[in-house]
């Protein structure tokens, strides 16, 4: 009995979650276009208030809260972030989290729904074109240096898509790739997400999402393979610091630097 009040009552929160979530994302979208003829920094403020409600509406109405590990690694320099991607939630948190605003390499297809795609399109993020192959890296590159340069920070996920909690997926050198080709410090991010707000899970669990936030790597001498599995090894590793349960028996698959040796 006890079992399923507890269902149940996840079952309500979640729903007045979804609800008062999607309400403010059409609020919002609205709201964004208004402030389009602003200047970037202020349309980044403005837009970004959606995502302070969302991560306070998962806090307050199911119970989701966060604690951050190692801030103080987050350099004063241009730098790129590789994260763990498990959910949707960081998505939404990082941009509220970070020092400085970020630009998200993402599907261009994003853009074409309603409302949500909206806001993106305010924010000067990547998008690719995927059909386009090798030369999708060239616009990331192309967009990439100016985002740089303006100050902004780039957010990649090497895994490509969210992954199920407890796996560990492919790792692409895309970011590792862009960070040798422009010299920038490359922050690798652990974050166990997935064990709060699920991949395609209607219900939210409470409780707390660790990110945990690695010291900079510098790409100078490195290979794109060889940043992309020093990132991926710190990740892997870290994983298991965060979320002992979940690998409780399950080893990080170690990245060879040379994909030869895989």
């Amino acid at each position: 009995m006890g079992e399923c009040i507890l269902r149940l009552t996840l079952i309500l929160r979640s729903a007045v979650f979804l609800i008062l979530m999607a309400v403010a994302t059409i609020i919002w979208s609205f709201a964004c276009l208004l402030s389009a003829p602003f200047p970037y920094a202020q349309r980044y403020w403005w837009t970004s208030r959606w995502n302070v409600f969302v991560i306070w509406s998962a806090k307050t109405i199911c119970g989701i809260r966060y604690e951050i590990r190692g801030k103080e690694n987050l350099p004063d320099a241009p730098v790129i972030l590789l994260s763990k991607h498990q959910s949707a939630w960081e998505t939404i948190f990082y941009v509220i989290n970070m020092p400085r605003p970020l630009v998200f390499v993402f599907k261009k297809e994003l853009t074409y729904i309603p409302f949500f795609g909206w806001g993106i399109g305010l924010l000067r993020m990547i998008p690719i074109d995927r059909s386009k192959g090798r030369d999708a890296f060239s616009q990331v590159l192309e967009h990439g240096r100016r985002r740089l340069a303006d100050g902004q920070w780039i957010m990649m996920f090497p895994e490509g898509t969210r992954t199920k909690v407890g796996s560990q997926g492919k790792y692409k050198a895309g970011g590792s790739r862009l960070a040798v080709e422009t010299n920038t410090l490359v922050v690798p991010v652990a974050v166990n997400s997935g064990e709060r707000w699920p991949k395609g899970s209607f219900i939210k669990k409470p409780g707390t999402i660790t990110v945990s936030i690695g010291k900079p790597i510098s790409p100078e001498g490195l290979s794109p393979n060889e940043l992309n599995a020093r990132v991926e090894n710190w990740i892997e590793s870290e994983m298991r610091v965060i979320s002992p349960g979940v690998y409780k028996n399950s080893a990080p698959r170690q990245a060879p630097a040379d994909p030869a040796e895989s």
